[in-house]
């Protein structure tokens, strides 16, 4: 039997790395006898109860060698079956709080929100309120989904706490499979915008590299190139402007991994701009007057965060099969730092100082 779990996406909470859904893989042994799809699976899996496996049969999420099928499909020796089931429900009340939300989408399936910098995204240790998960708790108090005691209803994805843009969040229980299989395929569309420090040998290219928990250090996470630890990733990048000691560049995920972006510009010489977390806190790149030194600065405190913005978010609609691709204009503190850097590249400019 072949098993595989991946995460939809990493916790910074050791105990929660799991994410939001299992994903397994199974192979029919060849003695098998015909057996319904359900009834597999309920023997084959651990803790998976028959209405958990039938909810993912009926969300299309039970395939069988890359078909979905129906709970009463009979399985066969050599079949490869694989299942997206959502997890148990943990035991952990959600107080809805009126928190406003930027809301760029809604209909009855789903809603799609530009979740501002600071914002943590669902509870966990030493955030238990105040999350957008409380936002929508209270957005959303009369929608079964958000009655429950799941810390992540309708949550598919996540941005850090620190990274401004673009969330899809499900309002069912059917978008929420649907859409988190599209995480799981990697057939979402996501563009990010970040502010990086120093100039780029390539205007554009692709970073892989295995991103997971540094040993020295598990609050942060580091790029392993023999793919001994960690999981895939995958960024592709392109410069958009180059302002002199720091550029503006378009990111684009295969996979979503913990601190992906921030990782793997790290990883390549680049660290994002302010991010206190990768080494971008501090003056990189540059001259050593002081006259720059506080200019650099004044940035960080217009953007006391890393320079990451979700910019573009596209999938398929859960119910209706639409394409639907959305974008959002950078955050006022990443616009107003971006164009700090572009006065003082004209300024430079024009008088010839490098200070």
């Amino acid at each position: 039997m072949l098993e595989e779990r991946d995460d939809l996406f990493d916790e910074q909470d050791e105990l929660e790395e799991n994410g939001l859904y299992e994903h397994y893989k199974l192979l029919v042994d060849p003695g098998q006898s015909q057996l319904r799809v359900d009834k597999y699976l309920v023997n084959r899996i651990d803790n998976a109860s028959r209405s958990r496996i039938q909810a993912a049969a009926d969300a299309g999420n039970i395939l069988v060698n890359g078909s979905a099928v129906k709970s009463n499909y009979k399985v066969k020796p050599g079949d490869e079956v694989a299942i997206v089931m959502d997890f148990p429900r943990r035991e952990l009340q959600i107080i809805p709080e009126d928190i406003p939300l930027d809301i760029v989408y809604e209909d009855d399936q789903l809603i799609v929100i530009n979740k501002p910098a600071g914002l943590v995204v669902h509870p966990g240790h030493g955030n238990y309120s105040g999350t957008l998960v409380n936002a929508l708790a209270w957005y959303y108090k009369d929608l079964p989904l958000f009655k429950s005691s799941d810390p992540r209803p309708g949550l598919v994805h996540r941005i850090d706490k620190n990274t401004s843009g673009l969330m899809v969040v499900a309002k069912t229980e059917l978008a929420k499979t649907k859409l988190s299989l599209q995480f799981f395929e990697k057939t979402t569309k996501r563009q990010y915008v970040a502010l990086v420090w120093g100039r780029l040998k390539e205007p554009e290219g692709t970073i892989e590299g295995h991103i997971g928990r540094s040993q020295k250090d598990r609050q942060v996470f580091t790029v392993y190139e023999d793919g001994e630890y960690g999981k895939p990733a995958v960024t592709h990048y392109k410069l958009i402007e180059e302002l002199g000691y720091v550029s503006l560049v378009q990111c684009q995920l295969e996979t979503g991994r913990t601190h992906q972006i921030r990782v793997h510009m790290k990883h390549i010489g680049h660290p994002l701009f302010n991010d206190d977390t990768y080494g971008g806190d501090k003056v990189l790149w540059g001259t050593t007057f002081s006259k720059y030194k506080q200019f650099v600065q004044n940035c960080f405190k217009i953007l006391p965060r890393q320079a990451l913005h979700a910019k573009t978010l596209g999938f398929v609609h859960p119910t209706t099969g639409e394409e639907m691709l959305f974008d959002s204009e950078l955050a006022a503190d990443m616009t107003e730092a971006i164009n700090k850097w572009r006065d003082y590249i004209s300024n430079r400019n024009l008088t010839g100082s490098e200070d």
